[in-house]
């Protein structure tokens, strides 16, 4: 059964509305049909294995239909989703081998986000892609989520406190933490 055009339709957030107060399935698989392919490449981005990209995805979906109330509408839902899958994903990663952790990586055009980023990031310009991408894959996986947060989907400071429920100088903070971190790898792992 094809959901009306009036549900199709609607916002992200009014359609988060309405799940909430239905519970109807229906209208959740309206919203996933949204986001699936976004979440499952982020998945992907951590994973790097399809099949565990797909099991990501799915379990996000599963656990995103129990928290969805949980969204409270202070920022843009795919905001919201972009840190839920995150730290779902950055949960992922932390439980499971180093093996797995190993597996993780970034599409080359992530890398140009943080090379090309300005605000306070001249470091970042002078990196080599190739050695950028070996340094984020060996920052922890919090410092990963902050930096991509920022510099691969482009989240405002604003954004960012509202998806990690901290304030404007704790986001500033974690991110230049983030930074220094991965300067520092970065620096130490040259060929």
């Amino acid at each position: 059964m094809q959901p009306s055009n009036d549900i199709v339709k609607l916002s992200d957030e009014d359609l988060v509305s309405a799940i909430v107060k239905t519970n109807d399935t229906m209208l959740f698989e309206v919203l996933y049909d949204r986001f699936a392919t976004l979440v499952y490449n982020k998945c992907y981005g951590f994973a790097k294995d399809g099949d565990e990209a797909k099991d990501l995805t799915q379990d996000i979906f599963l656990k995103l239909f129990v928290k969805l109330a949980s969204f409270k509408g202070n920022s843009k839902f795919s905001t919201w989703l972009y840190a839920f899958t995150y730290n779902h994903c950055v949960n992922y990663v932390t439980r499971n081998t180093a093996k797995k952790f190993e597996k993780q990586s970034v599409d080359y055009a992530d890398i140009e986000n943080i090379s090309e980023d300005v605000d306070d990031s001249s470091d970042f310009t002078n990196m080599r892609v190739d050695q950028l991408k070996k340094a984020l894959e060996l920052v922890s996986p919090d410092e990963k989520m902050i930096l991509l947060l920022k510099y691969q989907d482009n989240l405002t400071i604003k954004e960012i406190e509202s998806v990690l429920g901290v304030g404007q100088s704790a986001v500033k903070m974690r991110i230049k933490r983030a930074k220094d971190k991965l300067l520092t790898v970065y620096n130490n792992n040259l060929d």
